[in-house]
């Protein structure tokens, strides 16, 4: 049985390999970190809000509003699960969101120009700032 935390990082890593691209929100063409998690929560009917016009840098607490916004739930970044988004603070104003599998996290990586999933350690256990969850409840499914 598999449970919504895998569902959520399967549906992630169904976005591996597509392109990076600013403020994108559409797999296999598109994708920004944030974008990735806005098209996860809204195939899974997890949420259905969206923030756009922001850039590659900008304000911690925008992102994190938006984030509440959408209902995810801040959660302790020691108590992080499977399924969680993950907040890294990258330094220079670069803030970075990932979601987190099995074996690591899966995100937009626009060094790498796509999406990639790869282990979660070194720099970026370094750079965790803070993890927001999913809501329980299903919004209704986006199209």
């Amino acid at each position: 049985m598999t449970t919504r935390g895998e569902e959520i990082a399967a549906a992630a890593r169904a976005c591996v390999g597509t392109p990076f691209r600013l403020q994108g929100r559409v797999p296999g063409v598109g994708l920004d970190c944030v974008g990735l998690v806005v098209w996860v929560g809204r195939s899974l009917g997890l949420i259905d809000h969206d923030e756009t016009g922001y850039g590659l840098t900008g304000s911690g607490a925008r992102l994190e509003t938006g984030l509440a916004r959408a209902g995810l739930v801040q959660v302790s970044a020691e108590e992080f699960a499977v399924g969680d988004v993950l907040l890294f603070d990258m330094g220079r104003g670069l803030l970075h969101v990932a979601v987190r599998s099995e074996h690591g996290i899966i995100h937009a990586h626009r060094g790498l120009g796509r999406v990639v999933e790869h282990r979660l350690d070194g720099e970026w256990l370094a750079a965790l700032a803070a993890a927001w969850r999913f809501p329980a409840g299903k919004r209704g499914r986006a199209d």
